[in-house]
């Protein structure tokens, strides 16, 4: 086996050269042994097979197979016509068939062409171009079926990789197998006509040429084209009814013969009906002793099926109870309640039909779509999102949680959609006064009846899988700071590495270690900025790590780097209208800034906190109050102090530098947050 691969690389040379260059009749009459002892070989390696795929090289083997029996057959062919002999195989298999009668033999032997090629051949033809057409069609499911079982953490990243390349792999052997059956099909077609060429040009040749009467010249060339059929079309037979098997067994778990016996012979009832109909076939007037021999076979078959039934029953119950005593003694492994999962998702019982595809429900497939989409705006990986249904909650009712923690509630209403007006609408809608949970909105639970003039009106409606969808994807954005982990930006760190190993390589570990980076990162997401241009963020780590250690100061250096995109996020609208920071209030802040080992934080009077906070809020209000989105923009160097102030009032305010705002913005300012 060592050196399989040039062996097969000759073999396949040699079989071009048999059908140029002739070979002698010893050596003819070994390959013609060999073709049919290799047919078995594959046939028997389809039977025992349980899935195709363990047999993949199968249409390559039905290409070489076909090539081999057609170089024999014109190497037959050429002594045949040349000669009048073609060895003792062929010979002996013409005189086995014909049995002195050529007559009879060759009717026969046509009766096992038209076998060959019009039912095993043509079905397997078949079965094997509805195969690969069905194949082809289930793939998208399948993929979304391993898509779902990734989000519900059934299977982890290398299972589902496996079983995708299995998929592909079905595929493309279906698609080769309905490409390789039309080789089988063209070698039965080619061996007729080749029959039908060999007696006819043996007639031919054998009375003018050899100079032999038509009876000796019929006898001998019958005897040798119908030896020469059979030994080609024997082989090919034993493959036509391997290509049936294979194509055939999509089902299966075992070996044809295992699945055979356990599938025919299992249910006794059925043992004693066959048993009692043969029987009867027999009394009433058939061939007595043959229907009652069998009925007597299948009468012992189902005895002996009940026999085994019982016994296995009986043994089955004294075992099902120790493995039950021995599960309550065993002590219990605690291991896996101590894994926390990042996200969840728990809901009610009503709720079940939208987590289940076969019932329509497409929750898994959204789930595959938030985390492309956080993976788009963020620039980071969710973590796989756990799905459990609780007999707790009410039925319409889920939970949202966070590493164990519950975090939000949510409640829909079944058959009804959730409109949410604008603020351009007048006109009311009937239905179920109720809070958007995603955005805290106020909305409407309305009918199909209704859907379709809110719609018409202006209202924005969407259906309940929608509101589960968008309120998870708000809250794995909201808190993405607290799912980045070391392992997960090392994942990040990788991807890059692939492309800028000279950064990485630099940054990690002389400058920076994976937790520094962690903090950096999550100071970012904390406040919304996507970290997706990881590139940028590690070349500005690597500038200025070597000047502060500081992560909250190198956060800062990074969102000033990242200034354009943190420009196009938050503002939209030029001029851009804006709160900035009395400088009587910036110099104030700046000294109250204290630096320890730990970091540095801001050391401001109580009093003069609260003015601050007083002071931002009627600011803000006076902003709310003109429709633009509340943004307060200072100097580089307060700007972080002033957004942790601000987390005393509101955790959604939008804190700026001057230094992240691209120059090309206008800015305007329409009040100062003072003292």
């Amino acid at each position: 086996m060592k050196h399989g691969d040039i062996i097969v690389a000759l073999a396949i040379i040699a079989i071009v050269i048999i059908i140029i260059i002739p070979i002698p009749l010893g050596a003819l009459d070994v390959l013609l042994s060999f073709n049919i002892s290799l047919a078995l070989l594959i046939l028997l390696i389809a039977m025992y097979t349980q899935e195709a795929l363990q047999f993949s090289i199968f249409p390559s083997i039905l290409l070489i197979t076909t090539l081999f029996r057609l170089a024999l057959n014109i190497t037959t062919t050429r002594y045949i016509l040349s000669k009048g002999t073609a060895g003792n195989v062929i010979n002996t298999f013409g005189d086995f068939v014909i049995g002195g009668n050529a007559i009879v033999g060759f009717i026969v032997f046509l009766i096992i062409i038209i076998v060959q090629f019009l039912v095993i051949t043509k079905g397997s033809e078949r079965v094997a171009e509805v195969a690969a057409r069905f194949t082809l069609d289930a793939m998208p499911g399948k993929q979304m079926a391993i898509d779902a079982d990734l989000n519900a953490g059934l299977i982890d990243d290398s299972d589902a990789r496996d079983r995708r390349k299995k998929i592909q792999r079905e595929a493309d052997f279906y698609g080769a197998m309905d490409g390789a059956s039309k080789f089988v099909k063209g070698d039965a077609i080619a061996g007729i006509i080749i029959t039908i060429i060999n007696i006819i040009a043996g007639f031919i040749i054998g009375v003018s040429i050899q100079g032999l009467d038509l009876t000796t010249a019929m006898g001998k060339y019958t005897i040798l084209t119908v030896g020469d059929g059979l030994v080609s079309q024997i082989p090919a037979l034993l493959i036509s009814t391997a290509t049936g098997i294979v194509v055939t067994r999509a089902a299966s778990e075992g070996n044809l013969g295992n699945d055979l016996m356990k599938q025919l012979f299992n249910q006794p009832k059925i043992m004693f009906i066959i048993s009692g109909v043969l029987l009867f076939f027999g009394i009433i007037g058939l061939p007595f002793i043959p229907f009652v021999s069998l009925s007597i076979v299948f009468l012992f078959l189902g005895l002996n099926l009940r026999k085994a039934l019982k016994e296995s029953e009986v043994e089955d119950i004294p075992d099902e109870i120790a493995e039950a005593v021995d599960e309550k003694r065993k002590p219990e492994n605690v291991m896996p309640l101590l894994n926390v999962d990042p996200i969840e998702l728990e809901f009610g019982y009503g709720i079940l039909p939208l987590a289940d595809s076969s019932q329509g429900g497409d929750l898994f497939d959204r789930l595959v779509m938030i985390r492309r989409q956080c993976a788009l705006e963020l620039g980071i990986i969710v973590p796989m999102i756990r799905l459990r249904d609780n007999i707790q909650l009410e039925p319409n009712q889920y939970i949202i949680k966070i590493k164990g923690v519950e975090i939000a509630v949510g409640e829909i209403v079944f058959d009804h959609y959730l409109a949410m007006n604008p603020g351009m609408v007048e006109e009311e809608l009937e239905g179920i006064d109720t809070i958007e949970p995603a955005f805290g909105l106020p909305a409407k639970w309305i009918n199909e009846q209704e859907r379709e003039k809110a719609e018409i009106l202006g209202y924005t409606v969407v259906d309940p899988p929608s509101i589960i969808a968008t309120h998870l994807t708000e809250i794995i954005k909201k808190h993405a700071f607290e799912l980045l982990g070391r392992q997960d930006v090392k994942k990040l760190i990788d991807n890059v590495k692939e492309n800028h190993s000279v950064l990485v390589d630099e940054l990690i570990p002389n400058q920076m270690g994976l937790g520094d980076i962690q903090k950096v990162l999550g100071n970012l997401l904390k406040e919304g900025i996507s970290i997706r241009n990881m590139v940028t963020i590690l070349e500005t780590l690597a500038d200025h790590s070597s000047i502060t250690r500081d992560t909250d100061m190198l956060t800062e250096y990074v969102r000033q780097a990242l200034g354009r995109a943190i420009t196009k996020q938050f503002i939209s609208s030029q001029p851009a209208k804006v709160i900035t920071i009395a400088k009587e209030l910036e110099q104030k802040i700046m000294e109250s800034i204290q630096q320890t080992e730990n970091g540095t934080y801001i050391s401001m009077d109580p009093d003069m906190m609260q003015k601050v906070i007083n002071s931002l809020s009627h600011q803000l209000q006076k902003l709310i109050a003109l429709g633009e989105q509340p943004i307060v923009i200072t100097a580089p160097i307060v700007r972080l102090y002033f957004k942790r102030l601000s987390e005393q009032l509101t955790s959604e305010l939008i804190v700026l530098s001057y230094n992240e705002v691209d120059p090309t913005i206008e800015i305007q300012s329409v009040g100062a947050v003072n003292l």
